[in-house]
């Protein structure tokens, strides 16, 4: 009895500066029942309607036996006491007992199960992650219902031992990126004190942290994950989180979106070409109007020389200059869209865009084609559906317009070949980066730039190196026609 009071008293120590833990003596005849609980993270009404009761209207005879039938841990250790009363359990103390008796009483709050606004999508499933990981989990394994999918947990931060998951199936996974992926996350507990959310893990995993290219997937969308991990690829998620890290990956699995396999594959490969060209304008659009303006203007055709000159000679401002002026307008009007409520975002990103764009034309600031080579270069930089390389597109501008204010084209050339090089040699957990053009592996060629029929798409992609290559046969051998 001595032990469980000394417990007892630690445990009172441990939370006597948290006003929202709850310490009870509940007498029942002839003996006493310490009671134990954090009330901001269990159902105190489900404890005084429901337990308590139960507890005192039980015979001696059953009331051992009560407890241990329901969801109890028996622990005599301090830690492991208080981990499970922060975990949402409540506590018991007997005085014959030299344990603390750890019950499931959680009340959870999580909002319910929608789209991720991020990514949003025209057909297909329309559910998203929340911020709890047990459902995060239940709905991948909604998806991938074999018991060859693996959940490992563990907890990541010395200090705030955030329970994470490493989900994978053991049939597919390539075992070699699964022990890199474990001993990069074992530094975690021994080098930090807290994993607030995946972005800390992202940046502590990541093979470049210096890049501005994601080398790790990011995605909130269940059924996303669950391809995914079909084709052998590793899932990285924590509790109070809906986000889920995939790896690895290469530069063209951000321009794939789930709506390009819910459309007909014609339309999907028209629409990831069209995406392959967005990013190629995102990048050089403006520089190579600075080039063309400060440097070049014999590549224009005839009928567009004179009316470009009148559009700049009165512009007191050199090119590059405009083009700062309005790029950096354009992210701010961005930057304020998100930060303001849903109703006001769109009318300051209308509204913003056309008041400014015309105010700064008549006060002869920029060109009128300054405008729309600015207008072109931010819708093309929305086309591409992962936030994290829209926000690398629009950095990637910036040097490729000094370089084209400097050198013209010559400079816009040696910028592009910089960054073409950049992504050749760059790696995600060992797979080349720009796979499957460098190294060009023309198999893979079927689902990157393109997106060709899914039954002919047989083998999984081959920078995942996954045990197992083949997906599914010939699935249209009923057609005599395709025989």
């Amino acid at each position: 009895m001595g032990k469980s009071n000394s417990l007892l008293e630690q445990i009172k120590e441990t939370f006597s500066k948290s006003n929202d833990f709850t310490h009870k003596t509940l007498i029942i005849r002839d003996f006493t029942v310490q009671i134990l609980y954090v009330s901001s993270l269990v159902s105190v009404e489900r404890i005084t309607e429901y337990i308590i009761p139960t507890l005192i209207k039980l015979e001696d005879a059953l009331f051992h036996d009560y407890i241990h039938n329901i969801k109890t841990h028996e622990t005599d250790d301090l830690e492991d006491a208080v981990k499970g009363l922060l975990s949402g359990l409540f506590g018991l103390f007997f005085e014959d007992r030299d344990e603390i008796f750890l019950i499931k009483m959680a009340d959870p709050v999580q909002r319910a199960i929608e789209e991720p606004k991020s990514e949003l999508i025209v057909r297909g499933s329309h559910a998203g992650f929340v911020e709890s990981l047990s459902t995060n989990i239940q709905l991948i394994r909604s998806i991938i219902n074999d018991s060859h999918l693996i959940v490992h947990l563990l907890e990541l931060g010395s200090k705030t031992k955030t329970l994470s998951a490493i989900i994978y199936r053991d049939d597919l996974v390539n075992p070699e990126i699964l022990t890199e992926v474990k001993r990069r996350l074992s530094y975690i507990n021994i080098e930090t004190d807290m994993i607030i959310s995946p972005g800390f893990i992202e940046e502590f995993i990541e093979d470049d942290p210096f890049t501005v290219f994601p080398q790790i997937l990011y995605t909130e969308r269940p059924d996303r994950v669950g391809d995914n991990i079909m084709d052998g690829r590793i899932t990285i998620m924590t509790e109070g989180s809906p986000a889920a890290l995939i790896m690895p990956v290469n530069f063209f699995t951000f321009y794939q979106s789930p709506d390009d396999y819910n459309s007909r594959w014609t339309t999907a490969t028209f629409i990831r070409v069209l995406r392959m060209i967005s990013f190629v304008i995102a990048i050089t659009f403006p520089a190579i109007y600075i080039s063309v303006v400060s440097f070049h203007f014999e590549v224009l055709p005839n009928e567009l020389i004179i009316p470009m000159q009148n559009s700049v000679q009165d512009i007191p401002y050199p090119p590059i200059i405009e083009a700062f002026i309005m790029e950096l307008t354009i992210e701010l009007i961005r930057e304020a869209g998100i930060r303001l409520p849903t109703p006001i975002s769109q009318t300051i990103g209308i509204v913003g865009g056309l008041v400014i764009g015309d105010a700064v034309v008549k006060a002869g600031i920029v060109s009128n084609m300054m405008i729309v080579v600015v207008a072109i270069t931010a819708i093309s930089s929305f086309v591409v559906p992962s936030n994290e390389l829209s926000a690398a597109v629009r950095l990637l501008r910036f040097p490729l317009m000094i370089a084209s204010a400097s050198f013209g084209f010559f400079g816009l050339v040696f910028g592009f070949i910089l960054i073409l090089i950049k992504l050749c040699k760059q790696e995600s957990f060992g797979v080349p980066y720009f796979y499957p053009v460098a190294p060009l592996r023309l198999n893979g060629l079927k689902d990157s730039i393109v997106r060709l029929p899914i039954w002919i798409m047989r083998e999984r992609p081959q920078d995942t190196k996954a045990k197992r290559q083949k997906k599914l046969n010939w699935v249209r051998g009923w057609d005599k026609n395709e025989r």
